[in-house]
């Protein structure tokens, strides 16, 4: 069985690419090139929440991931990412979001989740919802991000 880490963390540096690169460094996956998959939880995974990822393998691997992420540059400016999970017996979903608080983001999430139930025949029993959230100070860009990281990393040759 596979394990898919749900993993949490805020940066801030000079530029945008610089600050989400700080986000993923608080997360322990900065050093991974990272491949979004469109949400589905495979039926032999299962989901935990964790800080940080642990190691995931060398540097330059792939990781596959879902994410949420959101960025600002005005200070004072909060910034929210959540992923939600809904999983059962079999596969199960994700959905992100993001946004400017905590409660439109939640109620984003579990609507998304709500619809992606609707949509398929599966049976689901336990929902569980992450948010990162932090609030811009001084100069420069905050980011926040959110990640499930499935499994290992993988070569990319």
């Amino acid at each position: 069985m596979s394990t898919i880490r749900v993993v949490r963390g805020v940066g801030t540096a000079p530029t945008e690419m610089a600050s989400y690169d700080a986000a993923l460094a608080a997360a322990n996956i900065h050093n991974y090139n990272l491949v979004t998959v469109s949400s589905v939880v495979p039926a032999d995974a299962t989901v935990e929440e964790v800080d940080v990822a642990p190691d995931l393998g060398p540097a330059g691997n792939r990781l596959t991931v879902v994410q949420a992420r959101e960025t600002t540059s005005t200070p004072g400016e909060r910034v929210v990412a959540g992923l939600g999970w809904a999983t059962g017996p079999g596969p199960g979903l994700f959905y992100e979001a993001s946004g400017g608080d905590e409660a439109s983001v939640r109620e984003s999430i579990r609507s998304g989740l709500d619809a992606g139930r609707d949509l398929r025949d599966w049976e689901f029993d336990d929902e569980q919802v992450a948010l990162t959230a932090a609030e811009h100070e001084g100069d420069g860009y905050t980011t926040v991000v959110t990640v499930a990281a499935y499994g290992q990393s993988e070569s990319l040759f």
